[in-house]
């Protein structure tokens, strides 16, 4: 049995972290007491990430009720496992009922969870599910609907340091240094079980009783990386960099960046980094997304490791420039425009008519050729009758877009 399950918590104090959830009068906590008390036990729906006690407290409530627990994982189980259950119920009602552990919901299809509707609602089966993702997106209305979901979060490393300790002694390993319980609380990514699994493998290599600070630090080097390229945690920490370029925080957006390249995305960092360029820095400085495509160009060539240097540069120069989202926003409302039907025809001199037929009783285009007048500008409409006055650009407040804006009002007036 690995170590993580050989020190899982029996009961609640012993449960790391989830303060928000677990002190005295916490909400959780309270839900739990009441029903270990009362046998009724709320559906729940557990969200968080992994290793951060979701199973472990189901665990706990399953003990202290005394009701049977059955654990199935949504990558895994089959219409057929969630059949089996159902068929208990109606012979373990006088044994506490039968509390359904399912991790990972967001992967059975809709079919599955609907199988359960009939029996959650009639008591046969109390549900706690859990769910790595954002429930609101990847849980189907009707089970969430039937949920009191709880938000378990990562861990800080002081939360983890004491379930590390037990490990070590556990383990035959009393007198690891602090420096060693640090580094791997520190490189766990909040995960306990992570942890527990480099405390594992560090008592395996230990020598006469002894932990390296070199041996902890390379065997949890790569554990505190928590990527999933299709999973929320994706989007999070590009919104992320996105969002640190955009608020002009350079440290921020280099640690964000250093955590895609960690997990090996170089494909989505360059994607994010090149649309930032455009969308928050802008016409504030028109020059940053040429500099900044040439340094993704530079980067995907080179690939990594090497491609770091020319995305540092690209992240600090955004992060360091000017700020306009003028023509994003424009682009935005024409586009609003337009897919809600606002549109209308084209203005007669902006058509491709060059002759219009005898009987017409209006003769040529008459368009007017800017370059034929001074400044090379001329006032006529040019968009459709029904949105002639709709503005969708504003001039953005720094110092090249007030430079474009003071021009326009120059050429309008008609100053040489």
């Amino acid at each position: 049995m690995p170590l993580a399950e050989r020190i899982r918590p029996r009961n609640l104090d012993e449960v790391c972290g989830q303060c928000h959830l677990l002190l005295p009068n916490k909400p959780l906590r309270k839900i739990i007491e009441t029903a270990i008390i009362s046998a009724q036990i709320p559906n729940m729906l557990f969200y968080g990430p992994s290793g951060v006690g979701k199973t472990t407290v189901a665990n706990i409530i399953a003990d202290k009720t005394n009701m049977r627990l059955h654990k199935l994982n949504g990558t895994s189980a089959s219409t057929a496992d969630i059949k089996a259950i159902i068929a208990e119920t109606g012979t373990l009602v006088s044994q506490g009922g039968i509390l359904l552990y399912l991790d990972e919901i967001q992967y059975l299809n809709k079919k599955q969870q609907q199988s359960l509707l009939e029996h959650i609602e009639n008591g046969d089966i109390t549900l706690i599910a859990s769910t790595t993702e954002n429930p609101y997106f990847y849980v189907y209305g009707a089970i969430l609907s039937r949920l009191t979901v709880f938000e378990f979060k990562a861990l800080m490393p002081d939360e983890i340091t004491p379930a590390i300790r037990r490990g070590f002694e556990l383990s035959g390993l009393s007198g690891v240094s602090d420096e060693v319980v640090k580094i791997i609380a520190q490189g766990c990514g909040g995960d306990v079980r992570k942890a527990l699994n480099a405390v594992e493998l560090c008592a395996i290599t230990a020598i006469d009783g002894e932990v390296a600070p070199e041996s902890a630090r390379e065997l949890t080097q790569k554990s505190a990386v928590k990527y999933d390229r299709e999973g929320d945690a994706h989007y999070d920490l590009l919104s992320a960099l996105q969002k640190s370029i955009r608020g002009s925080d350079e440290n921020a957006a280099l640690h964000y960046l250093a955590r895609l390249l960690a997990a090996g995305d170089l494909p989505s960092a360059c994607r994010r980094i090149l649309v930032t360029a455009s969308e928050d820095v802008g016409l504030a400085f028109p020059n940053a997304v040429v500099i900044v495509k040439s340094c993704i160009d530079s980067a995907l060539q080179l690939g990594l490791p090497e491609a770091r240097i020319p995305l540092a540069e690209a992240v600090v120069l955004l992060c360091t420039s000017p700020k306009s989202n003028s023509a994003y926003l424009a682009i935005d409302k024409a586009l609003s425009d337009v897919q809600s039907g606002l549109t209308g025809d084209f203005p007669r001199h902006l058509q491709n008519k060059h002759h219009d037929g005898e009987g017409n009783p209006i003769q040529g285009q008459h368009y007017l050729y800017p370059h034929d007048f001074p400044n090379h500008y001329v006032a006529q409409q040019y968009l459709p009758d029904e949105i002639k006055d709709k503005i969708y650009y504003k001039f953005g407040d720094n110092k090249l877009e007030r430079a474009a804006f003071e021009y326009r009002q120059k050429i309008i007036k008609g100053d040489n």
